[in-house]
């Protein structure tokens, strides 16, 4: 495997308790993972600590061909890196139109004059398009974004979030609070993703998670408990145990 990010015998711990715990594992370059496990299993501050947002007290995280380590990198300087997140919560300019969400988006030259006289060029306004056709809005483009519905919104945030070219996607519940339609397509703008980058997706919803048919990485106390497809996690016997409940 082509080894995009790996996170090796990182922990932290808060007021004494540990809430990652000589986590390790690795994520290939363009591939789809789900990451499950109970609540205060460690997936929410795996999320922080790849994004820099928390710091370990110990362990190593490695990005890229260059094996460069982004302990000690600013939260902006990851994000420039390739590293995009999607929290549960979409966040979209609510007053600005969807086509305008997208092209603020878009990865270009961010100095203050460039963004004080921007101009969308041609090539900005097909790339908008596309992603519009990617999320599965390009009838909204001119639509406010605050009109849209929860599941719409969702996936404006989405495709803001690639609009950013990352290399990877870390994406949290995205089917919470969507109707069925709503999940099957997220389900399909996340494993189109997952053909040019790595797309990791924290989620409760076993249902969503055997969709988007991967790798399965179950976390527990802040370690890795199993690692496998989804049937397989879900026959071991200490997953049963954490997780499903006898």
């Amino acid at each position: 495997m082509n080894t995009l990010l790996e996170v090796s015998g990182v922990s932290i711990s808060f007021d004494g308790f540990k809430a990652i715990n000589n986590l390790t594992f690795a994520i290939g370059a363009a591939e789809m993972r789900a990451i499950i496990g109970p609540n205060g299993a460690g997936k929410t501050t795996f999320m922080d600590i790849v994004t820099g947002k928390t710091k370990p007290d110990e362990g190593r995280v490695i990005w890229g061909e260059k094996g460069q380590s982004l302990l000690g990198l600013s939260e902006a300087r990851i994000a420039r890196e390739g590293i995009g997140r999607k929290f549960q919560k979409p966040t979209v300019f609510e007053d600005q139109s969807v086509q305008d969400n997208l092209l603020m988006a878009l990865k270009n030259k961010r100095g203050p004059f460039s963004v004080l006289f921007y101009r969308p060029s041609a090539a900005d306004l097909e790339r908008v398009e596309e992603l519009a056709t990617t999320i599965g809005l390009n009838e909204q483009l001119a639509r406010k974004s605050g009109e849209l519905s929860h599941g719409q919104k969702q996936w404006l945030e989405i495709g803001m979030l690639l609009a950013q070219e990352p290399r990877l996607l870390l994406v949290d519940e995205p089917a919470a609070g969507m109707t069925p339609q709503e999940r099957e397509h997220t389900t399909a703008i996340l494993v189109e993703a997952a053909k040019t980058r790595a797309v990791v997706v924290v989620e409760h919803d076993m249902e969503f998670v055997r969709r988007l048919d991967c790798r399965v990485t179950v976390l527990h106390e802040g370690s890795v408990l199993a690692e496998g497809s989804l049937d397989h996690v879900t026959k071991n016997p200490d997953v049963i145990d954490v997780y499903l409940g006898r």
